[in-house]
């Protein structure tokens, strides 16, 4: 059966995938989590060989690092489940009821999208995660993991597509695209899927979105800033720099560069660079930056890199009105963080940066659907339509209006023998 097919019978079961009941969701969450657990040594042994084999092939650290799923990556995703099953059903909720005249009356009711695409990087543990998030929202899911991790993806696909089916979800609810060649047929599925969501480098993100009729949600890159203040703790400012550049240099929420105030900059590197180094990070910086520090020289318009590995762009500001414009200039609008004591400073930072996250005092790798209690995510998007930031449940719904009458017609008001008599009623 073709990606075209498939996607035709997706769509035709996504009403009934929107209809099912929030306990037959949650059963069929409960049945994958039990079911990976169950069957985790055949998932490690898939892993396994995944592993061996981007290892023969050469495959950057980077990328070796996201695509391992041990028991670590087996309890996080897990944990991501159950969190989901507690989360409130997105479906049904009632977001505006109002009585246009009596005996009329429009309700906006959260509804499923219906037909995802889900395009991601090398890592298992999204498409536990992916998958997941659609069924508590009643989406279907079309996915479609890195090539890495293909044999991983095969083995954990088939585990949640089962127990999906034996909670009594749809049999369409859930379908894997597992050749790199059909990525091409799925963009061409506009009249079945509803969405697409890439995960991937800038430049396949912008093959996706330039490639077809299919709206797009998404971020093409993760150039995330850390701003230290003059007013900054140091001590605190060199444990959150250090945080955000090394807890996981491989996702998209790492820091990859640091912008110091020039009243503090000597004092501040001097220490931050030992730290930093110690953590094996290596430092790259214009020339004013290597007048203080020992660094990589680097020209102004590199400060748009993402590295993705242990290297850290430096740049000494004026004060905090030129790191926003740095950061609104170079950044990626994905996440960016604030270090300092100072009040006034944090608020005009955290107005005037114009991101889907801007944090103070704390570590850029918060910016994820798991820790802000979202159950994990379908990804992270840079949007200003729709969902923005960390995309978990009601960033996968939509609305529809329902307006019940009886016997009503435009025709009476058009004429004017009845009038519009608006009043909100508490839904």
């Amino acid at each position: 059966m073709t990606v075209a097919e498939k996607t035709i019978k997706m769509k035709i079961d996504s009403p009934a995938m929107a209809a099912t009941s929030e306990e037959t969701r949650n059963r069929a969450l409960k049945k994958v989590k039990e079911a990976l657990i169950e069957n985790k040594e055949i998932i490690f042994k898939a892993n396994a060989e995944d592993l061996k084999a981007a290892e023969e092939e050469g495959v950057g650290q980077a990328v070796k690092k996201r695509l391992k799923f041990d028991e670590n990556k087996l309890a996080a995703v897990t944990e991501g489940i159950e969190q989901l099953i507690g989360l409130k059903d997105p479906i049904g909720r009632t977001l505006l009821k109002r009585e246009l005249d009596e005996g009329l009356v429009l309700t906006r009711i959260s509804v499923p999208i219906g037909v995802i695409g889900v395009i991601f990087e090398a890592r298992p543990d999204a498409l536990v995660q992916i998958s997941s998030l659609c069924i508590k929202s009643g989406n279907c899911a079309v996915l479609k993991g890195g090539r890495e991790t293909a044999r991983t993806n095969k083995v954990l696909f088939d585990i949640i597509h089962e127990a999906a089916k034996e909670a009594h979800l749809p049999e369409n609810c859930l379908f894997q695209v597992e050749a790199h060649s059909q990525i091409d047929e799925l963009l061409s599925c506009d009249k079945s899927v509803d969405l697409l969501i890439p995960r991937g480098s800038n430049a396949f993100v912008r093959y996706i979105m330039n490639n077809t009729k299919i709206p797009v949600m998404g971020h093409a890159d993760g150039v995330c800033h850390v701003y230290i203040d003059k007013s900054a703790d140091i001590d605190k400012a060199i444990k959150i720099i250090v945080d955000a550049k090394t807890q996981y240099t491989a996702a998209c929420n790492a820091a990859e560069t640091l912008l110091v105030h020039e009243g503090i900059a000597e004092e501040f590197l001097k220490k931050a660079a030992v730290k930093l180094s110690d953590a094996g990070v290596k430092l790259r910086g214009n020339s004013r930056v290597s007048q203080i520090i020992e660094c990589e020289k680097m020209e102004d318009d590199e400060y748009k890199t993402e590295y993705l590995d242990l290297v850290l762009s430096v740049k000494i500001v004026a004060d905090e009105n030129e790191a926003i414009t740095h950061i609104n200039t170079f950044g990626s609008h994905h996440t960016d963080a604030i270090v300092t004591e100072d009040d006034e400073a944090a608020e005009i930072f955290m107005q005037m940066v114009d991101s889907a996250g801007v944090y103070r005092n704390c570590s850029t790798r918060f910016a994820d659907g798991f820790r802000y209690g979202f159950g994990a995510e379908v990804g992270i998007s840079t949007s200003k339509l729709h969902a923005r930031g960390p995309v978990g449940l009601d960033g996968l719904v939509t609305y529809k209006y329902r307006l019940c009458g009886n016997g009503h017609i435009v025709g009476d008001y058009a004429s004017g023998a009845k009038q519009f008599n608006f009043k909100d009623i508490d839904a």
